[in-house]
Formats: C-alpha cells, structure tokens, sequence
C-alpha cells in the first residue's frame, strides 16, 4: 500500500497524459488508416492548437473556449489543405507522402516560430481549474481531472459516430471499400478530404486542452508526433478503444515508468514499438508469397521459358557489349530482367542506351568509342570526381568543410541508396549504423588509435555488426512497416546515446578528442583543405566499391530479389539471406560515413545521428533517384548546401529552406535527377520503378495491423 500511495500522483499523471495522446493519435489513425496518408505532420497540427490556444488563453472560460473554437478551425484547416497536398500522391506510395508531410512539417515548425517566437508560451486556464482537489489523500491538479472526463466522454462518441452513424459507416467503406462507396453516390475524395480534416480539428483540439500539460514550444511537435506514432502502432488502427488502451499504457511509461525504472524509460517505448511490429511481420504471410498474377502452376518452368525468350530476341551485338561492360544478365539469376527494368539498374538496353540510375546525357560520338557503353556508365562519375577534386581551390575554408560534410552525409545517403532503391527496404534508420560508425571513431581517437584507414575498417566492421543482429528484425517485413520498424530502432538507438554518456558524452556530445591521421607516420589533420581531400579519397573508394558490387552478379541478385522475389523464391533463392547481407553492407557502409563525419567536423552531438538526419538522407535518395548512386551524392549536396550555406545568409530559416526543397522535390522530382534524362521531366513512364515502399506482390500488413493493398 506504501508503494502504491508513493506512486499514485505518477499513476494519475500517466492516465491524462495517455489520454492527451489519445486525442491526438486519434487524429493520425484516422488519417492512417482511413484516408491512408502517412502524415509526419501531424505534431504540427498538434502545436497549431497550442499555440493558438496559448495565445488566446487569459484565464477566463470565454478565453478557453475563444481558444479551442479557433486552435481546432486552424488545424482543421490545415488538414484540409493536407488532403489537397497529398492528392497527387495517391498512387506513389507511402514514402513520397511522408516526405511530403515531413517538409510541410518543417515549414509548418519555422513559420510557429516566426509567429509566436521561439520561447515555450504561459498557458492560463479558468480560475477554477487552476486549482488542486483531493485525490486518495492528495492534492492533485483540478485541470487534469477535468480533461481525463473529456477524454473518455470523446473516445465514447468518436467509437459511437464511427460504429452507429452513417457517416462512420462512408468513412469505414473509405477505408475498405472506396469502389463500392462511389457506387452508392458518395464522393470517396470529399470523404477522404473531410477525414484529413476530422483528424486535424482532434489535433488541433489535442493541442488547445493538452497546451496546459504539453506546453507550446521548440520540440513539441516532434515529440508529441512520436508518441503518437507509438500509440498508433500498439492500438492498430481499427478501434478507437484499442488505441484509447495503447495512449493510456505509453502515457504510464512515459510518467509511471521514469518513476519506477528510471534507468530503462527511455528505451520501453520504442523498444515495445519495434517489438509489436516486428511480430506482426512475423506471424503475417511472406510480403511476396506469389507475383503480381497470383500463383503459377509451374513459376519455375514459366520462368525459364521468360529468361529463354528474352535470349532469343537479344540481338548478338547488344548481349556482347553487356558482357563487355560487365552488366550482362548473371546467369541463374531469375527474374533479373524484370527487377532490373522496374528497378531502373540494368545493363544497357536493346538500342545500347546507358543504364538507367547511373548515367546522364553525354555526346554520342562517347558511345561510338572504343567500349563506349562503358564510357557513358564512367562519364557522370568522371565529371563529379573532377568538380570534387577542385573544389579547394575554388571555395573558402567553411565551404570546404562543408563539402566534407556533405561527402560524409552522401555515404548514408548511399547506403539508403542500396536499401531503398535495390532491395526494396525504405529505410528511417539508417543514423543507427552512422551513429556507431561515428561513436566508434570518436572512442578509437581518445583510446590513441588516431589512424585514418584503422579508424574506418574499425567503424565500418562495428556498424556492420550492428546492422546484423537488427537486419533480421528488417529483412522480413515490408512496405511502411519497413519504415516503422527502422524509425524504432533509430529512436532506441537516439536514446542509448543520451543515456550512456560515459561513450557517448550524452546530450552534450564529444569534442576535443585527438585529430585523425590521414596515414601511418602522419601529422593529425587540423586543416580544412586537408580534411576534405581525406573524405574524398575514402568516399572515392567506399563508393567505387559499391558500384562495383551492385553492377556484379550479387547487384543483380539483390535487384532480381527486389523486382521480382516471388519468382525468386519460387526458384529456391535464399531471398532473406540477400537482403540480410545487403542490410549488414549498407549499414557497414553507413558506418563509413558517420566516421567520416566526426573527421571532418572533429565534434559529435546526437543531433548529427537523430530523426532529421535519417530524413534527409531518405530525402537525398529522392532527390537523385532511388537507384542512383550519383544522384544520391548530388542530392546530400544540395540537403548541405541548403541547410548551411545558403540558410546562413537567411539566419534561423534552414528549416524553411528545409522544407521547400522536401515539397518541391517530391512534387518537381517524382523520379529524381535521373529521371530528368529521359527527356520526360521525371514523370511516370512505363519502366519506372515501383515505389520502394509499395512492393508488387500481394498485400502487407501496415504498422498498426491493418491488411493495406
């Protein structure tokens, strides 16, 4: 009994708490799972209501209630415009919406700030619930109390108007049946709009009722969206009670659990997260049990007599300069050719047109050369090489650090590169192996092992061996419960980092460990120029090496395994096996990259391995195309170059910039830079790959459980 009386205020703050996420989870189920629009926005509409309602709050009953009335209007209006945003989106994917709605979010945050200014607001509610009452024998906020009633009275009529109501009935046709839903005379994109809406007005609502318990300011957005990511993915998104549950149990953890267990907090919820996905993936049928046609009779005789008549019609001259160039079709590698067309990676066509994702326009008199094929894969890589090497002599000191920066961002960037576009993994975690890369180096460093190419064998092997005991987790899901699982495992791996600051020096960082020596005898390297020509010869090497795998036979399993994997497993390939060692390679690779960093930077704080620099990275991979290895080092530029250069001469705006350059990407860019080759301004065509994650086969189970086409 004393340790429950101990525990009672915690216990009681854990329920409100869990009830404030509720409302707003509510809203991101809704629009989850309803209108299908992953919206990382949705803490923006959260802090849309806050500070509208902190605003307009001065301590009377017609100040809170001005408040809500205008908070929810705003953030229903926002998810109105949300709607009209994600449209054209419809039929690419969940990636291309959640770095839509991560951009909006950005420039949603920056333009809070600008309004409201950059300090957490004073909330003042009504007199009367600005005191405390007797709870058990203690006195507990009256505030609070009154919002666990208002809590539970909504999930009571949101479970009623979705269950008894006809328009709960249009909304759940929405969700499973839209054809069906059209053709009783509804509207299924006014639905769609007026569910966006709904899902904004209860964050906006959230927002306005929680300001008091969640105050307005730097942050919130992140950390209330986060939450309700959790609550989302342990509630499911097919009952308001479950999810009402799964917000009162994350609430508990979040206030119940420091008190208890302060030490394993932290890690509870996101490692409950991963754990609930990782299950569900588990017990759900294979991603790709059978092709796009459903199960065939004989998959393996059907294949053979695909692979034989591609052969036939092959024209000699075209096979011999594929087996000339080194991308000729790895023999034994079924359903290669049609991984390869989708993927946007194969050898030269029939008319010796380059390969799709590694090369650009060049003069055709290049093609007619002596191995001119191999001339147009070289020419783009020749050209980027050259503008790097004379980067030096044209920039100043800062600038050249900041390309450093960027060589280092652009190898994360390729190694979401190799989950993203070849294996068909969409990736949000990939800051995990670049935090460990990075930390190790740092610790290598201070333990005296300060040379160059000891420091990125060291890292890259500790951060392949941490992508091996988490690829497992991984490499059996797909689609956005990819996405979800890796988001998890960068959470924990955030939080393991300001925990363990006797490693990682916490939220304060490192700095001041021992310089990096380029070589064995050498001087430690303190200057920008000499920094920066280190970065370029390791990401010179590690990249070359990355093309050269994924153009040998392995690069062609690997796509043949993303393209076409029923086909694959039909002809007894160890499918797992190829994305487990594709994981644990990127993520070596991404260990690189995050030992580069601290090289480079020589300081190392959690906000260089966090959530913004894994969307970024995904960002990059858009921005070049996701099968292109160049585009993705031009696309970490550009996300540098945005962040810092041109940000500097606007202060306090990167992340308007930020944003903008998200927005326009994924609406100017649908297929990235290389895209713009063919002439057709990167849209749609018929050999244009599938979206990473929205596999062809049949359906996946979504995060929260729901069964998503």
């Amino acid at each position: 009994m004393d340790l429950l009386d101990a525990h009672l205020i915690p216990a009681v703050d854990g329920v409100a708490f869990g009830l404030l996420l509720f409302v707003v989870a509510a809203g991101l189920s809704l629009a989850f799972g309803t209108a299908g629009v992953l919206n990382l926005s949705h803490g923006t509409l959260y802090a849309i209501g806050a500070y509208t309602g902190a605003e307009l709050s001065d301590g009377t009953w017609g100040g809170l209630a001005l408040g809500l009335a205008a908070g929810t209007a705003a953030a229903c209006v926002a998810g109105a415009g949300l709607s009209a945003a994600t449209a054209p989106l419809a039929r690419r994917g969940h990636l291309a919406q959640a770095l839509l709605t991560f951009g909006l979010a950005l420039i949603g945050g920056d333009l809070l700030i600008q309004l409201f200014g950059a300090d957490e607001l004073p909330v003042r509610v009504p007199e009367a619930l600005d005191s405390s009452v007797m709870l058990l024998g203690h006195r507990y906020p009256a505030y609070r109390l009154c919002f666990i009633v208002m809590a539970v009275l909504l999930a009571a009529f949101g479970t009623w108007v979705l269950t008894r109501t006809r328009m709960g009935a249009a909304v759940r046709a929405a969700a499973d049946d839209p054809q069906m839903l059209a053709a009783t005379g509804h509207n299924p994109r006014a639905v769609h709009t007026g569910v966006l809406a709904a899902a904004g007005a209860l964050a906006g609502a959230a927002g306005v009722l929680g300001a008091p318990i969640i105050g307005p300011g730097p942050g919130t957005s992140e950390n209330v969206l986060m939450l309700s990511l959790v609550v989302v993915v342990l509630g499911g998104l097919r009952s308001l009670w479950a999810t009402f549950f799964a917000a009162v149990a994350v609430g508990e953890v979040q206030t119940l659990g420091v008190s208890l267990v302060p030490d394993l907090a932290p890690y509870l919820l996101f490692a409950a997260m991963a754990a609930v996905l990782i299950l569900r993936s588990r017990f759900a049928e294979p991603a790709t049990a059978h092709g796009p046609e459903g199960p065939a009779p004989d998959p393996v005789a059907r294949l053979r007599e695909h692979l034989a008549g591609r052969l036939r019609r092959r024209p000699r001259g075209t096979a011999e300069a594929a087996e000339a160039s080194g991308t000729a079709e790895a023999p034994g590698t079924p359903g290669a050719p049609d991984a390869d067309r989708a993927a946007g990676t194969a050898g030269p066509d029939r008319s010796g047109a380059a390969p799709r994702g590694y090369g650009n326009r060049v003069p055709k008199w290049i093609g007619r050369l002596p191995g001119g094929t191999a001339w147009r894969q070289a020419a783009p890589l020749l050209v980027l090489l050259v503008v790097l090497i004379s980067l030096p002599a044209l920039l100043d000191a800062y600038s050249i650090s900041l390309a450093g920066s960027a060589l280092a961002l652009g190898l994360l960037a390729v190694s979401v590169t190799i989950l993203t576009g070849y294996a068909g993994l969409p990736t949000l975690g990939q800051t995990a192996p670049f935090a460990v890369g990075a930390y190790a180096t740092v610790n290598l460093a201070e333990a005296g092992w300060t040379v160059g190419p000891v420091q990125i064998v060291l890292s890259a092997l500790a951060a392949a061996v941490f992508s091996a005991v988490v690829g497992p987790a991984v490499v059996r899901a797909r689609g956005t419960t990819v996405l979800m699982i890796t988001l998890a495992i960068g959470e924990l791996t955030g939080a393991v980092v300001n925990q363990l600051k006797s490693v990682t020096g916490g939220a304060d960082g490192l700095v001041g460990f021992p310089a990096t020596q380029a070589l064995w005898g050498g001087e430690g390297m303190v200057e920008e120029s000499e920094l920066y020509n280190y970065a370029l010869v390791v990401a010179v090497v590690a990249v070359a090496l990355t093309l050269l795998v994924l153009r040998s036979p392995a690069g062609k399993l690997l796509t043949g395994t993303r393209g076409a994997e029923a086909r694959m497993r039909a002809s007894g390939h160890p499918v797992g096996r190829y994305l487990l060692v594709a994981h644990v390679c990127a993520g070596a690779l991404a260990g690189v990259g995050g030992s580069l960093m601290v090289t480079v930077q020589q300081y190392l704080s959690p906000a260089d391995v966090g959530f913004e620099i894994a969307a970024f990275a995904l960002l990059a991979v858009v921005i070049g195309g996701t099968t292109s290895v160049i585009g993705a080092l031009l696309g970490a530029g550009l996300i540098v170059a945005t962040r810092d250069w041109v940000a500097g001469s606007w202060p306090g705006h990167g992340p308007l910039l930020l944003g903008v350059l998200f927005v326009a990407t994924v609406y100017v860019l649908p297929r990235g830079l290389a895209g713009l080759r063919g002439g057709s301004g990167g849209g749609p065509s018929s050999d244009a790959p599938r979206p990473p994650d929205q596999p062809p086969p049949a359906p996946t189970p979504s995060p929260a459980g729901k069964v998503s086409p």
